[in-house]
């Protein structure tokens, strides 16, 4: 079985390419070029992948996220196109081209599967993200690893306060009326898990004025609405900056934190940023070291469970995590993992 397999700056590209390998499967690695061209509409990018596809012998085409224009090229050559989904939100996901017959899209949010298959979409299905640990077993940290990352409590990722991650900043000439209505709802939503509304308490009304200080409009080819832009997009992730920066204010007070992320963090005096990390070189030794490793999962992530989750405990280091409803379907609570619903006692 010979699987073209659509390369970029994935997580997990290492461990699926070997595993591939181990597995029986021919893999031909195929630049994909996700920074540079429009991988939802681009001829030229889909016919560079047909072409190679007619050189003959494969039997599918794979990528980590789902992107249409590989859809579009498998359609032409009748070839299976398998796509395994970790980002959330994804607005491909929302291509008409979703719906060919030649996709198998697995979605690791059973909220979003369930929300695509109501659409009339039965190219998708639910499966979990996965862990590397027969990987992260063979990397024992040493005395070295154990002076650079020990602490009380990690955090590995964004805290969305950067300017590219902070799409809420495209709303800052809001009318005081639209500002208080939704600060209102975010801060309502920031205190529930299991549950994501802010999709739901967008008005016409309030659509019109978030609109008229930031044009968004959906693209003419999918299902996603103008709601559901400005929920994912801007909302949800106001909110997950939010709760991160609280979380990690309250904790920084009293424990060792250490933070990994590509951006400086003054808002955040008291924790130790210690910068962008290495997914396979170095992550998985912070992960071990850390008493405690946290999750604090992106709003518009409803219920599944985030691929930072299965990476801590895959490495074998304490998983704490805001409660996610899929967790329960795999895991035990106080045995695999540790939830909260709330931030508790201040």
């Amino acid at each position: 079985m010979k699987v073209l397999f659509l390369e970029w700056k994935s997580f997990g590209n290492e461990y699926m390419l070997e595993t591939l390998a181990k597995k029986g499967f021919e893999v031909v690695r195929f630049p994909f070029p996700r920074e540079s061209e429009n991988t939802r509409n681009s001829e030229h990018l889909a016919t560079s992948i047909a072409t190679e596809l007619l050189k003959g012998g494969y039997t599918q085409v794979f990528s980590f996220n789902y992107f249409p224009v590989a859809a579009i090229a498998c359609k032409a050559c009748k070839i299976p196109y398998v796509a395994w989904v970790y980002d959330s939100p994804f607005i491909q996901l929302y291509s008409q081209t979703i719906q060919y017959e030649t996709n198998h899209v697995f979605l690791f949010d059973s909220t979003e599967c369930a929300r695509l298959k109501a659409l009339g979409v039965d190219t998708v299905d639910f499966l979990p993200m996965a862990g590397a640990d027969k990987w992260y077993d063979k990397m024992v940290p040493n005395k070295e690893h154990h002076q650079k990352y020990d602490c009380d409590i990690a955090f590995i990722g964004s805290t969305y306060m950067e300017e590219k991650q902070h799409m809420f900043r495209h709303l800052k000439d809001l009318d005081p009326y639209t500002k208080g209505y939704l600060d209102g709802a975010m801060q309502m939503q920031k205190g529930l898990y299991g549950c994501n509304f802010l999709e739901q308490i967008l008005t016409p009304d309030i659509v019109e004025n978030m609109r008229k200080v930031c044009p968004v409009q959906s693209n003419g080819d999918g299902f996603e609405t103008v709601e559901w832009i400005l929920a994912r997009y801007f909302l949800d992730r106001k909110v997950t900056a939010m709760e991160r920066q609280e979380i990690l204010e309250l904790l920084s007070d009293r424990y060792c934190v250490n933070l990994y992320t590509p951006e400086k963090t003054p808002q955040l005096p008291k924790i130790h940023n210690k910068g962008k990390i290495d997914y396979y070189l170095d992550a998985p030794y912070a992960m071990k070291c850390a008493k405690i490793n946290l999750n604090i999962s992106l709003r518009s992530i409803v219920d599944g469970i985030p691929l930072r989750a299965f990476d801590i405990m895959s490495a074998g280091g304490f998983l704490m995590t805001n409660y996610q409803a899929d967790f329960l379907q795999f895991f035990v609570p106080d045995e695999d993992f540790v939830y909260f619903e709330d931030l508790g006692k201040r």
